[in-house]
């Protein structure tokens, strides 16, 4: 299963470890982020990023949340949060693990003036109190300190000075307060704000002259409120100060939405060319000079506008017929949408002569809160005479816009309006992707508009709205889908029409679509002279009855039939043989299509999986060439025949050419075995790619790919569960033990062992001895590296290799006994050379040690920890290290000087080497 760490790199002001599970990275603003996820497990982990509430993504590119290294460049303050990295193999639950991130930061300060609020009076400052409030944005929190000239102002320094913070600010703001104004009170003041150089953020500085003519902003607006405007025009709105100290800066502001695109700004005038209705709303000009509160003046821009006309005709009242009748009252209604209101005027004209109310023809306009822009036209008594076409004309006041003319006809043959549905238009059948249209035969005089609308469920019709208006009754749809089957309403509107009880008639839509099966796609492994069998499973379709199948291996028909009630068909093949392999399809057919199922059946083998958690396959067999031990498993090995071989690829990195060899495998492969393959004759320093196919006696299976890269040194930081193959010696008195400052015991003695590992980190591992009772006074735990094997010597070669060998250790409290390390040749096992010991308490801190070392065979390094006097004498080791060549001077002169250690270095000459961790066959 995965394990998980975060560290660190890029530009850090401080790590800070809280108690055991807070882990903090804080960062100055700007800079750059970089946190790297070390994961373990096998197979490969799959690595996610995700910040606190949700994912990551909307806060930093999509390419870096799935990699290891997670980098944000040019990092603001909201980014700041916690970061998890959760890795998963699908074995076990995820490892997760979180760092939060404190971005650090500092505004440029603002000082704002303000004079007590129950004295003040016109002239701002001939009052006796004022105000001078500090506040700057950051993190963490700001420091303020005040000067008024050069002189620095603290609490209790000047009687007519107070300084305080208050209370509802929680100390984000520093106030200075200038008690009963005195004539040096006229000065320049300035704030100071300060973070105390976090993250070598500078301090900020504002200024503020304080004088007798210091005043709060007034301001004019030289324009009317409201402004009527036609569209097209151009406004231009002027804004003046007519008073403050410092000059106030003038601002124009929309009420709702930003200011239009065009607007052009020059100071206080606001010109917007080519006015159009969306331009329309309230514009406010504000002054601020942060003297007493900004001044804010509104007006409110009109733009003129007709639209929308309409009319309905409403037979008498009275009477419960639809009709238009001789004898009996008729009321002919218009409307339109007009701005502003208030300039709407109509006119009634009956053939194209003006028409004037009277006791017959009654002219009214309906009450603006009722119906809004609507005139009616009463005719009493309706006599044969008054037929005609008479015609309502709107028009606003102001001009510049368009009138809206609308022509409404009154005969014998006005009569109210019919729906009908054709016989053969319902119930309509089409199929899914078809264009359908759905009609309604509209009769009357005038025809009205006529509204579709679902009658079945309350969804939205397919343009989005709940109804769309048809003015011939037909209703186009587009692109017909299977959730748009079901009942359609058609209804009469009372605009362009009779205002009368609506009309209405239904129109069925059936929707054929061909089957949805299961599954769409789907991969089958099977070895030769096995059964499989292939299901493929009906979802939903229509029409459901006749539903038919058949099922092909490529062009070959293999099998038909009809569906009877069951949702799925199946097709066995019992012994499988090269002939069988390939594409099965199923197709489920109905009257509007066919849906199909897929299947690949394939004899190929899984891909295998490279094994990335081995510890360093270390270094060169030859002064210009390194060995590696490559480490696979392979992914479900039963699935398919045996293994009988795998095909290696490897190039240079960048490199086109492949060169391939066989490794043969005997025997079958274990689900979950490790297969050992060692590399040589790999060129220093370079990196390769390394290709692996397995080959079963169907031939290829799946590849997997990836790169090694060169290293020449062998690091152990104790962090995965087998601590990089060291193991405890059986002849010592008790054990080494392995932890973390985040999982030791809770009753661990304190004042002595570390509290973090060498990195600083409270989840990292080391290896440390516990001193505690039962363990005695001179006992002994003994820790063995592995062996590190080395190539026989060359004749021709240099006379000798040198190799750092580098560890750190922690050796704190006041019992502190000896840490000795060995080196133990091959063949010399009861012989161990001395080659450093340090004993003693070192204080608080991790130190770390260099030694050369000249092997001439194989070797192991020992690590001997003795218990001392007392419980307080817990010995710990980290990041063990072997490098190639000599240590650098400095590190062997100061590190192991300055810790107190003896340093023993061991000389045996011999030829370049390096260590094999196997021989040059494959191992399983």
């Amino acid at each position: 299963p995965p394990t998980v760490r975060i560290v660190h790199s890029g530009l850090a002001c401080n790590i800070e470890e809280e108690r055991y599970s807070e882990r903090v990275y804080t960062i100055r603003e700007g800079e750059t982020l970089e946190l790297t996820c070390l994961v373990t497990g096998h197979p490969r982990p799959q690595i996610r990023w995700t910040k606190t509430a949700g994912s990551a993504s909307d806060r930093f590119q999509d390419s870096s949340v799935f990699n290891e290294t997670l980098r944000i460049t040019n990092i603001q303050r909201h980014q700041g949060g916690r970061y998890y990295c959760k890795a998963e193999n699908g074995l076990g639950s995820p490892a997760i693990k979180s760092i939060r991130v404190d971005v650090y930061y500092l505004d440029d300060p603002v000082v704002t003036v303000h004079q007590s609020i129950g004295e003040a009076k016109e002239q701002f400052y001939y009052e006796r109190t004022v105000f001078l409030r500090c506040v700057a944005n950051s993190n963490p929190p700001v420091r303020y300190s005040w000067r008024r000239g050069q002189e620095v102002l603290l609490q209790g320094s000047d009687k007519g000075v107070e300084i305080y913070e208050p209370f509802f600010t929680q100390g984000e703001t520093k106030i200075l307060k200038l008690k009963n104004l005195r004539p040096q009170d006229y000065a320049n003041y300035s704030c100071i704000a300060s973070v105390r150089n976090v993250c070598n953020i500078p301090d900020k500085m504002v200024s503020f002259r304080l004088s007798n003519k210091t005043a709060s902003p007034s301001i004019k607006l030289l324009v009317d409120d409201p402004i009527v405007i036609n569209p097209g025009e151009a406004i231009t709105l002027v804004c003046v100060t007519t008073g403050g100290e410092p000059a106030p800066s003038l601002t124009w502001v929309r009420s709702f939405g930003t200011l239009p695109e065009k607007t052009v700004l020059n100071g206080g005038t606001l010109t917007i060319p080519a006015i159009t209705s969306e331009d329309a709303g309230t514009y406010s000009c504000i002054a601020n000079n942060n003297v007493g509160n900004p001044a804010k003046k509104s007006t409110n821009i009109i733009v003129r506008a007709l639209k929308k006309g309409r009319f309905w005709i409403t037979p008498d009242p009275y009477h419960k017929d639809d009709n238009i009748q001789i004898g009996r009252e008729v009321k002919i209604s218009c409307q339109v949408e007009a701005v502003p209101s208030e300039e709407l005027t109509f006119s009634w004209f009956k053939n194209g002569r003006p028409l004037r109310s009277s006791e017959r023809m009654v002219i009214t306009q309906t009450d603006a809160d009722v119906s809004p822009g609507t005139t009616n036209l009463d005719i009493i008594d309706l006599k044969f005479t008054d037929f005609g076409t008479y015609t309502c004309v709107a028009s606003l006041k102001g001009g510049g816009i368009s009138d809206i003319s609308i022509d409404v006809n009154i005969s014998s043959s006005t009569v109210p309006p019919n729906l009908t549905v054709p016989q053969e238009k319902s119930p309509l059948v089409t199929r899914e992707g078809d264009t359908i249209e759905l009609q309604c035969q509209v009769t009357g005089k005038p025809k009205p508009i006529i509204l579709w609308s679902r009658a079945d469920k309350e969804v939205a019709m397919p343009d989005g709205s709940m109804q769309m208006e048809s003015y011939d009754g037909t209703l186009r749809i587009v692109n017909v889908s299977r959730e748009m089957s079901g009942m359609y309403r058609c209804q009469t509107s009372q605009y362009n029409g009779f205002n009368v009880k609506p009309r209405e008639a239904l129109v069925q839509l059936i929707v054929q679509y061909p089957p949805a099966v299961e599954p769409a796609f789907l991969e089958i492994r099977q070895g030769q002279e096995r059964s499989v069998t292939m299901s493929c499973r009906v979802l939903r379709a229509y029409p459901i009855r006749v539903l038919t199948y058949e099922w092909r291996l490529g062009n070959k028909l293999l099998r038909t039939g009809q569906f009877d009630s069951q949702e799925y068909t199946e097709y066995p093949v019992k012994s499988l043989s090269n002939e069988n392999y390939g594409v099965y399809n199923c197709s489920i057919i109905n009257e509007a299509g066919a849906g199909r199922c897929s299947f690949l059946v394939t004899g190929k083998a899984y891909a295998p999986e490279f094994y990335y958690d081995t510890y360093n396959p270390v270094w060169q067999n030859r002064h210009r060439v390194y060995s590696y031990s490559l480490q696979w498993t392979q992914m479900n090995p039963d699935a398919v025949d045996r293994i009988v071989a795998y095909r290696l690829g490897i190039r240079q990195a960048g490199q086109q050419r492949w060169w391939e060899q066989e490794i043969k495998i005997n025997g079958n492969i274990q689900k979950g075995e490790l297969i050992t393959y060692n590399l040589t004759e790999l060129i220093k320093p370079e990196a390769y790619e390394v290709r692996l196919t397995p080959l079963t006696k169907f031939g290829e299976g799946d590849s997997t790919i990836r790169v090694i890269k060169y290293s020449g040194e062998f690091h152990c930081g104790f962090e995965d569960g087998n601590i990089c193959l060291f193991t405890q010696d059986d002849t010592d008195n008790f054990d080494w033990t392995k932890q973390s400052t985040a999982t030791r015991n809770t009753k661990y003695t304190p004042n002595t062992g570390p509290n973090a590992d060498r990195s600083g980190s409270k989840e990292g591992f080391y290896m440390y001895i516990e001193t505690s009772r039962p363990r005695l006074e001179g006992e002994k735990a003994r820790l063995l590296s592995p062996v590190f094997s080395i190539a026989p010597k060359n004749p021709y070669g240099p006379t000798n290799t040198a190799y750092c060998f580098s560890f750190f250790y922690h050796m704190y409290g006041q019992h502190i006994g000896v840490l000795n390390v060995y080196l133990r040749l091959k063949g010399q096992t009861k012989i161990e050379n001395p080659l450093w010991s340090s004993s003693g308490n070192k204080g608080q801190r991790w130190n770390e040690a260099h030694v050369n070392i000249y092997p001439i065979t194989s070797f192991q390094l020992i690590f001997e920890g003795i218990r001392g006097p007392g419980i307080e004498g817990d010995i710990a080791i980290d990041d063990v290290s072997i490098a190639e060549g000599e240590c650098a001077k400095q590190d062997l002169t100061t590190k192991n000087s300055v810790d107190g250690a003896v340093g023993i270095l061991v000389h045996i000459w011999l030829f370049p080497v390096i260590v094999l961790i196997s021989i040059l066959s494959p191992r399983r």
